[in-house]
C-alpha cells in the first residue's frame, strides 16, 4: 500500500462522480460503482470479502484513529487506492447527519445471472427504500441468498437502500430491473402473501426451496404474479388490523419459512 492521496479540490473527478452516486438514487448504474459510508457498512463489506476500489477518509478520521473498529491503515490496505479529503468535502458526500469520516467506493456487480433453483425473494414494485433494505436484511438473516427486484422496485444499490440494508447487500445475490417474464426461468415454486386470501402461514407445510413474492405497499402483488403462484399465504392478525407493512410481513414469512426448513 502506498501513501494516501490528499485531495483538496471539490472539482476532483472522483469526488464529482461520488457526489452524484452518494445522493442520486440511480446514478450508480451509469457510474458502475456505489458508495457506502461508515464503519459498519465498510466493515460488513470486508467481512464478506468485498474489496473497495477506493477508500475515502476525512482528514479528521485519518488523523484520529483511536476507538475505531479498524484503523485507517487497515481500511487503506484493503483498497486499491486511498484518498484523504477535508472534512467539508467529506460532508458533501455524506448522507448522514453526522458524517462518519470514512467511506468505500465499490464496484457494482456485473453479469449477475438468475440462479434458477435458489431460495429467492421477489420484490414486485416495492417502492419504499426503507422497506427494500429491511427485506434484504430479513432475506440474509433467514437463509435466502437471492433477491430479485422487478421493474418499479426501489433502486437496489441506491444510498437509502444501502443504509437500510445495513450490510445485507454483501451476502446476497441481487438482480434488479427484471420483467415478469424473467421469472419463468425459476425452477422453484412461487409463494405469495395476501391480507385476506390464502391459508394461514402457521398451518402450511411450505415447499423447500421456494420463491417468496412481496408486492407494492398499496396494491400488493400484481395479478400476473398472483396467478403464477403455487401457494397463497396470509398472516393471521387477531388484533384486527387491515394489513401489515410489507417489510414486517416479509420478516414474518421468511422467519416462518426458515423454521420449516430446519
Amino acid at each position: 500500500m502506498g501513501h494516501p492521496l490528499f485531495v483538496t479540490s471539490r472539482d476532483n473527478p472522483l469526488l464529482k462522480e461520488l457526489r452524484k452516486v452518494a445522493h442520486e438514487n440511480t446514478a450508480y448504474r451509469k457510474a458502475g460503482r456505489f458508495w457506502v459510508e461508515g464503519d459498519h457498512l465498510c466493515g460488513a463489506a470486508l467481512q464478506r470479502g468485498v474489496s473497495p476500489a477506493a477508500v475515502v477518509f476525512s482528514e479528521e478520521y485519518w488523523q484520529n484513529p483511536k476507538s475505531r473498529p479498524l484503523a485507517p491503515v487497515e481500511y487503506a490496505q484493503a483498497a486499491i487506492k486511498s484518498i484523504v479529503i477535508p472534512k467539508k468535502l467529506f460532508a458533501e458526500l455524506s448522507g448522514l447527519e453526522s458524517p462518519a469520516g470514512v467511506g468505500f467506493v465499490l464496484d457494482l456487480p456485473v453479469d449477475v445471472a438468475l440462479q434458477t433453483g435458489a431460495a429467492t425473494v421477489i420484490l414486485d414494485r416495492v417502492q419504499d427504500a426503507g422497506n427494500v433494505g429491511s427485506i434484504l436484511r430479513s432475506a440474509g438473516a433467514f437463509g435466502f441468498k437471492q433477491v430479485v427486484a422487478l421493474k418499479g422496485t426501489a433502486a437496489m444499490w441506491s444510498p437509502k437502500v444501502l443504509r437500510a440494508g445495513m450490510g445485507a447487500h454483501f451476502g446476497l445475490h441481487l438482480l434488479e430491473g427484471l420483467d415478469l417474464a424473467a421469472l419463468q426461468a425459476l425452477q422453484v415454486p412461487v409463494v405469495v402473501t395476501s391480507s385476506h386470501h390464502g391459508d394461514l402461514i402457521q398451518t402450511l407445510q411450505l415447499p423447500q426451496p421456494c420463491a417468496w413474492a412481496f408486492g407494492h405497499e398499496g396494491q400488493g402483488v400484481c395479478p400476473e404474479l398472483m396467478e403464477r403462484a403455487k401457494v397463497h399465504v396470509r398472516i393471521g392478525q387477531p388484533g384486527g388490523e387491515e394489513s401489515l407493512n410489507v417489510a414486517a410481513a416479509a420478516a414474518i414469512c421468511l422467519h416462518a419459512n426458515s423454521l420449516m426448513s430446519v
